[in-house]
C-alpha cells in the first residue's frame, strides 16, 4: 500500500467543525422533526454525538491527547496530531498513513452514512405523503417499522467507524438506547391510535432489521 504523510498539527479548524455539524443537522432536521419532549430528548443525544464527533475530528483531539499521554512512547505513530493519525482503527493496525486504506475506509463509511440518510428520506417521504389517519405499511415500511431511526443508527455507525473517539464510543450505546425507548413509546401510541391494524402490522414486520427479504418472489422497493 502507498503511504502518505499528513504531518503537522491538523486541528483547531473550528470553521470546519461548525460547518460539518450544521450540514449533518440540516440533513437530519429536513426529514426528522421532533414534536414532543421525548423526541427532542432523543434528538438532543444525536446532536451531542455529532457535535462531539466533529469537535474531535477537526477541533480538539481529546482522544489523541489521552492515548498519547497514557501510552507515551509506545503510541504507535510518530506524529499523533497529524490528521491521518486520528483514524484510530488504522493507527492500531499500523496502516494509518496508507492512501489505499484511507480511501477504502472513507468509501465504506461514507456509503453507510449516505445509505442511512437515504433510509431517513424514504421513511419521511412516505409519512409526509400519507393521510393523517393512515397507518403507513408500504414501501420501506413493509420491511421495518422504524426506517428513519434505523437510518440514524447507520449514520452514527458510519461516523463511528470513520472517526472513533473515546467520547463517541461512550455516547453511542446511550444514543441507541434513547432511540430504542422512543420506538417503544411510538409503538404504544400507534397501537392506541390504530388498534388491531397496528398489532397485525407489528406482528409481521420487525422494528429495525428485516427478517427475511425474498428478492426472487417480490421486488424490493426502497
Amino acid at each position: 500500500m502507498h503511504d502518505v504523510d499528513y504531518g503537522g498539527y491538523a486541528y483547531g479548524l473550528w470553521t470546519t467543525v461548525v460547518f460539518s455539524i450544521l450540514i449533518v443537522l440540516f440533513l437530519t432536521f429536513s426529514f426528522i422533526k421532533p414534536k414532543n419532549k421525548f423526541e427532542w430528548r432523543s434528538m438532543s443525544a444525536f446532536i451531542g454525538f455529532i457535535a462531539a464527533l466533529f469537535t474531535e475530528m477537526y477541533g480538539i483531539p481529546l482522544t489523541i491527547y489521552f492515548l498519547s499521554g497514557w501510552l507515551g512512547n509506545t503510541y504507535p505513530v510518530l506524529d499523533p496530531f497529524s490528521h491521518s493519525s486520528g483514524h484510530l482503527f488504522l493507527v492500531f493496525i499500523g496502516i494509518s498513513h496508507s492512501v489505499v486504506a484511507m480511501t477504502i475506509l472513507h468509501i465504506i463509511t461514507n456509503g453507510i452514512i449516505f445509505f442511512g440518510f437515504f433510509m431517513v428520506y424514504k421513511g419521511w417521504k412516505l409519512i409526509y405523503d400519507a393521510k393523517e389517519d393512515q397507518l403507513v405499511t408500504q414501501g420501506i415500511y413493509s420491511y421495518i417499522r422504524h426506517p428513519q431511526y434505523t437510518g440514524l443508527f447507520l449514520v452514527t455507525i458510519g461516523f463511528l467507524i470513520q472517526w472513533p473517539t473515546i467520547i463517541t464510543l461512550a455516547m453511542w450505546p446511550i444514543l441507541m438506547f434513547t432511540y430504542y425507548r422512543l420506538t417503544k413509546r411510538e409503538d404504544i401510541e400507534l397501537e392506541n391510535k390504530f388498534g388491531k391494524e397496528f398489532l397485525e402490522y407489528k406482528e409481521r414486520v420487525p422494528a429495525f432489521i428485516p427478517e427475511n427479504i425474498k428478492t426472487n418472489n417480490r421486488k424490493v422497493i426502497l
